[in-house]
């Protein structure tokens, strides 16, 4: 199915949304990446490239580096969204339970949204759709059965879909998708089981896009916001609600020279009066359950 038979087209300023709740009209969803990089396969992104431009595995060094977000950069984030009682959404692959069972653990404990993330971190695209249907169902029933919670949100693995994939995710029963961030406030996606929410996930204020694509300097992400902020300020006033899904992996944003500024964006969010903090289901059902 084509983007335009999925999702109807509207300028943004044409929209009918609802109030933001409680009054505030700017949403704020922050979604950690929480993924599984296997030691026996290619690794997905690379920070160092191999001699002579020779991929072999396995890939220590590249490995390494996730690995390192899996030991120290999630001990950041837990803690720091933690003390500041900031609600956040796990966008986690299914394997990693298994894998990383403390930190699986500690995020459930820390009470954040478990959303589908795959299994493994391997694009949907390079599986048949049968086996697309499949991967998508265990990741589910696996994420279900640890949290004993219903998986209520998908993101796939680097935001790749087939042109099956929406209707596979509202079979299997998910209300919502961040693969497709075409405006700032939820829009409907057609399915053939009925319509799927595509969830605002901004890939400008992104740690992937900003450092490990683009590589640019550790504050870089902390200047997109501001900047963001000034641009949706005239915007929130004329009544104009949004989600700012600002998506972070704990091996780019967790790391000691980027940390900083992300406790300054938090700072910066906090303290702003149009600003209020929701997971991934909180916003929709914000969204689903006003006439608008």
């Amino acid at each position: 199915m084509l983007p335009k038979s999925r999702i109807r087209y509207e300028l943004s300023h044409q929209r009918s949304l609802p109030p933001g709740p409680n009054g505030k009209n700017l949403i704020v969803h922050i979604v950690v990446n929480i993924e599984h990089w296997r030691f026996d396969s290619p690794i997905p992104r690379k920070l160092l490239s191999a001699p002579h431009g020779v991929e072999k595995v396995p890939d220590v060094p590249n490995y390494s580096w996730a690995e390192y977000g899996m030991r120290v950069g999630m001990s950041r984030l837990l803690s720091t969204l933690q003390d500041r009682g900031i609600p956040a959404s796990a966008s986690i692959n299914a394997g990693v339970i298994d894998a990383y069972p403390a930190c699986a653990e500690a995020v459930r404990n820390a009470g954040w949204e478990f959303i589908g993330h795959g299994y493994h971190q391997q694009s949907l695209q390079a599986t048949d759709s049968d086996s697309e249907r499949e991967l998508i169902t265990n990741s589910i029933k696996r994420l279900e059965s640890f949290t004993g919670k219903k998986v209520r949100g998908w993101l796939s693995p680097g935001l790749k879909e087939s042109y099956d994939t929406p209707d596979h995710l509202r079979a299997a029963g998910i209300d919502y998708v961040c693969d497709w961030p075409v405006d700032d406030a939820p829009c409907w996606l057609d399915t053939a089981s009925g319509q799927l929410l595509a969830m605002p996930y901004n890939l400008e204020i992104n740690d992937s896009v900003v450092y490990a694509v683009e590589k640019h300097r550790s504050d870089e992400i902390f200047n997109r916001l501001q900047d963001t902020l000034d641009c949706f300020a005239p915007e929130l006033k004329r009544g104009q609600p949004k989600v700012l899904g600002i998506g972070l992996h704990p091996h780019l944003m967790g790391v000691a020279h980027r940390f900083p500024y992300f406790e300054r964006m938090l700072d910066l969010l906090q303290q702003h009066k149009e600003v209020v903090f929701m997971t991934g289901s909180q916003i929709f059902d914000w969204y689903k359950n006003h006439d608008y």
